[in-house]
């Protein structure tokens, strides 16, 4: 049941990306960001007072910089997917796991912890080949800037992660963690769009506009508890890989939608990131289950 769930999730994160682009032409990134996030706090809060859950934390820093570098990651995802491909924004995302792996193996260099793992030091290597391959239509077209942000999203949602499993360490709760991270979202869009906008933030809406925010509230929520079920009921390896198939999904709705037509090498950079990915995961899993400091490990391989 729980690769059920993980397929669910990834295919709902899928189609929140593809609500995001099409509602780029719409709204700016900041009222994208807005609106997701009040949207989820708002549909969260009566779930977690019907369930009997605090709002009250003994970590507010914690939760503060979770936000912060959260909304940082997704703000900039967002400008992405906006100047993308779908399909190309997501993969570039998905390189979280890749950054995470590096951060690992530099510091066991750096501290002396054995010999280097070199089949590690492979796949991050090849994951930034696939990175080269997928990117190459980007610079061509001159929309290398959104590939760049895409790519310190991912590094910036690293660091989320990495937060977010610290956090669990501390004994929040999923739907606090998730609640808090939504209100500044939130926050954070409402500034960014009245610095931006000014009061025509609050212009009138159309029902196509009001329709596709809340399919990216509602599927954002849905995915994301989708996905803490199957890392809780699941084999963590299994659970970990199968979120690689948003790639998958993505690429689906981008031809779907935008009739999108890619390269053979576009293809095989999608692939190369892909099975790089896996290995990592399988690598910070692996490592956790030998003994490894938990907080060191792939957060989403974790949980």
């Amino acid at each position: 049941m729980a690769p059920l769930w993980m397929l669910f999730a990834s295919f709902l994160f899928a189609a929140m990306g593809a609500a995001v682009k099409l509602a780029s032409s719409l709204y700016s990134t900041s009222e994208i960001v807005m609106y997701r996030g009040f949207a989820g706090a708002l549909l969260l809060f009566p779930m977690i007072r019907l369930q009997g859950g605090s709002f009250k934390t003994p970590f507010p820093k914690e939760h503060l910089w979770r936000s912060v570098v959260g909304v940082v990651s997704l703000w900039m995802w967002f400008y992405a997917i906006g100047k993308l491909p779908l399909a190309t924004a997501v993969t570039l995302n998905y390189m979280a796991p890749i950054w995470l792996a590096t951060y690992m193996f530099i510091t066991g260099w750096w501290r002396g912890r054995g010999l280097p793992e070199w089949p590690l030091a492979l796949a991050i290597t090849m994951s930034f080949v696939g990175v080269t391959l997928v990117l190459r239509p980007a610079v061509e077209t001159h929309e290398w800037v959104g590939g760049v942000v895409a790519i310190a999203s991912s590094v910036i949602a690293a660091m989320a992660y990495l937060q977010v499993r610290r956090l669990g360490q501390m004994g929040e709760p999923e739907y606090r963690v998730v609640f808090y991270f939504s209100l500044t979202m939130g926050c954070a869009g409402l500034l960014g769009s009245l610095l931006g906008n000014g009061m025509s933030t609050f212009r009138p809406q159309s029902w196509h506009g009001i329709g596709l925010l809340l399919v990216i509230a509602g599927s954002g929520l849905l995915a994301q508890i989708a996905m803490t079920r199957a890392y809780r009921i699941g084999k963590v390896l299994v659970v970990a890989n199968l979120q690689y198939m948003g790639i998958i999904f993505s690429s689906l709705w981008g031809m779907a939608l935008w009739g999108d037509v890619f390269d053979w090498h576009v293809w095989l950079g999608m692939a190369v990131i892909l099975v790089s990915g896996i290995a990592a995961t399988f690598y910070n899993t692996t490592r956790t289950a030998r003994g490894a400091v938990v907080k060191e490990t792939d957060p989403i391989a974790s949980e």
